[in-house]
């Protein structure tokens, strides 16, 4: 099954370009012309100051961790890029020959995750000290339109050491490839953060794919004053986090750029999952995944509603907020890994459990618990084993008994 997707955009187009096509695109914030000075940029980052960057940055700056950006490529030889990217894979121009990012779109996103804070121009990344792993699937035209190729990227990125996945895009349709990709990533112990989708560039108002696939942190977008929603962005049932998407100011080749978008609220929280990652490096994902719902700033009605989902991401308290231990994904529901309706990923060997509930249930999955990544080494008993184990301690508790009332009446006599 393929279905043509768009990044939830939009992105101010560079003096040269040509209208974006509406599909892809919306309208610009900023007037083609308009040059952005270095230090501009850093002195309009909101998003930094409203998510307490330089406060949690004395506990992490993602040292470490990996973070995978799949996405339209990304520029590495960009300033505020220069040595935070690693070898990456093109799955769109295998021979580079549209270059490492033509739309931009991906550079953007890479920033916001990782740009350098070793001076005092251009972007800083919330994550200044992550690397980041490219991996283009998205044309010159800033789309792609077959699932598969997400599928491959999101299993070469965590074969290629991600512990962090970023996905800004999305489309209407599921698919099973990739909702198997994803369970190879959960089961290998990546987190996998997508954008919820823009209004804008959408046939439909439903949380997008891969965002509302189970276990997925879907992100939606505030305005600037990050108490509101913005109104271009999709939210719904399956919304997990909220962050600024507004006002954003991004790199891109060459420069940079005003935009804003779901794309540019998820890798503010994959940001904070590397904080985090790096904070307590054997954590498995499932307990930061926790962590990060845990610790978010409530907005909306108390608790977790459809429109901001548990709130406003929040970096210093997910990394230094009490959360108890998990031990698995709270967000992943009760099927075992790759089985989405769709049946097992490749390579597994396990039997499956049940499908995916409907969608019309808790996408929390806070039922009885199924699967689990677990670290190596940790045993699992099976019900069948619990079961024997319980049947021999009661006979042994039965037996002890009757051998206590016998003595008891033999003294008696």
């Amino acid at each position: 099954m393929s279905a043509l997707v768009a990044v939830a955009g939009p992105l101010t187009p560079p003096a040269h370009a040509a209208p974006a096509a509406p599909a892809t695109v919306a309208r610009p914030w900023v007037s083609p012309d308009r040059l952005l000075r270095t230090d501009q940029v850093r002195d309009e980052q909101w998003q930094l100051e409203e998510l307490r960057a330089k406060t949690a940055w004395r506990t992490s700056t993602g040292r470490g961790v990996v973070v995978a950006v799949i996405d339209s490529g990304v520029d590495g030889a960009h300033a505020d890029l220069a040595g935070q990217v690693l070898p990456g894979l093109d799955l769109v121009t295998p021979d580079g020959s549209d270059g490492p990012d033509p739309v931009g779109h991906g550079t953007t996103v890479a920033g916001l995750i990782a740009g350098r804070a070793d001076d005092d121009r251009g972007v800083v990344g919330l994550a200044p000290d992550a690397k980041i792993l490219p991996v283009r699937v998205l044309d010159a035209e800033n789309r792609y339109d077959d699932a598969l190729v997400i599928a491959k990227a999101v299993r070469w990125a965590v074969d290629n050491g991600a512990q962090v996945v970023n996905l800004s895009l999305g489309g209407s349709s599921d698919n099973p490839a990739l909702a198997a990709a994803l369970d190879y990533a959960f089961a290998r112990d990546v987190v996998v953060v997508a954008c919820t989708g823009n209004l804008a560039t959408s046939t439909t108002t439903e949380v997008w794919y891969p965002a509302r696939e189970p276990g997925v942190l879907a992100v939606a977008g505030l305005e600037r004053t990050s108490e509101n929603l913005w109104s271009g962005s999709i939210t719904g049932h399956e919304t997990v986090l909220s962050a600024p998407a507004t006002g954003l100011y991004g790199a891109r080749p060459e420069g940079y750029w005003r935009v804003q978008g779901t794309s540019f609220a998820a890798p503010l929280v994959a940001a904070t999952a590397a904080l985090v990652r790096a904070r307590y490096p054997k954590m498995s994902a499932g307990d930061v995944v926790n962590r990060l719902i845990a610790t978010a700033r409530d907005l909306g009605p108390t608790g977790r509603d459809d429109r901001f989902g548990y709130g406003l991401v929040d970096p210093v308290a997910a990394l230094t907020a009490d959360v108890p231990s998990v031990g698995h994904n709270p967000l992943d529901d009760n099927a075992s890994p790759g089985v989405v309706g769709f049946g097992p990923a490749p390579g597994d060997g396990r039997d499956s459990r049940a499908a995916a509930a409907g969608r019309g249930g808790d996408p929390l999955g806070r039922t009885a618990e199924a699967w689990n990544a677990r670290p190596a080494g940790q045993t699992d008993v099976s019900a069948p084993e619990r079961l024997w184990t319980g049947l021999a301690l009661f006979v042994a508790l039965v037996t002890g008994t009757a051998l206590m009332v016998r003595r008891f009446r033999q003294t008696r006599r």
